[in-house]
């Protein structure tokens, strides 16, 4: 059972390919829960535009944007609730306590979550760490399975 997978993204293109390509597997795995993947990566990396390649996938036609000012921002589509935060400019975990953060992670619900570390204690545990890593001018993704969910998720990948 693979329970990593790198896949080299050559353009912004390419990521919300593979964005779609994601959604596409993370929709085949049966799940009672809610899927949480941890989206980690350098200012710039490419986190926001995988999220809008994986929302966009299931037929959302709007503008995807980072929720840096509104902490997050919820897609209902195809079926499914889709929350995307952006925790860089969060002070204090506290504050998503404040905002109810544990109503988020409930079933048939995919949270997208970049900067997960500043939600230390108060996150849903992920299923899959997505780590995207500059090369050069492309980037290296890294899928790195945290459950049993994202175990199957990487199978359909592959």
């Amino acid at each position: 059972m693979t329970e990593t997978l790198i896949q080299y993204i050559s353009d912004e293109n390419a990521m919300c390919d593979f964005g779609k390509k994601l959604i596409d597997a993370i929709c085949q795995v049966p799940n009672h829960k809610g899927i949480t993947l941890y989206l980690n990566g350098e200012l710039g990396a490419g986190k926001t535009t995988l999220s809008r390649g994986m929302i966009q996938a299931l037929g959302y036609q709007g503008n995807v944007k980072s929720p840096t000012y509104t902490l997050v921002e919820e897609y209902k589509i195809s079926g499914k609730n889709i929350y995307h935060f952006d925790l860089y400019r969060l002070s204090d975990p506290e504050e998503l306590e404040f905002m109810g953060i544990r109503d988020y992670f409930a079933e048939n619900t995919i949270c997208l979550i970049e900067w997960a570390e500043k939600g230390v204690g108060l996150l849903s545990a992920p299923d899959l760490l997505v780590n995207i890593h500059y090369a050069k001018h492309a980037r290296n993704i890294e899928l790195i399975a945290k459950s049993e969910t994202g175990r199957h998720i990487i199978e359909k990948l592959n």
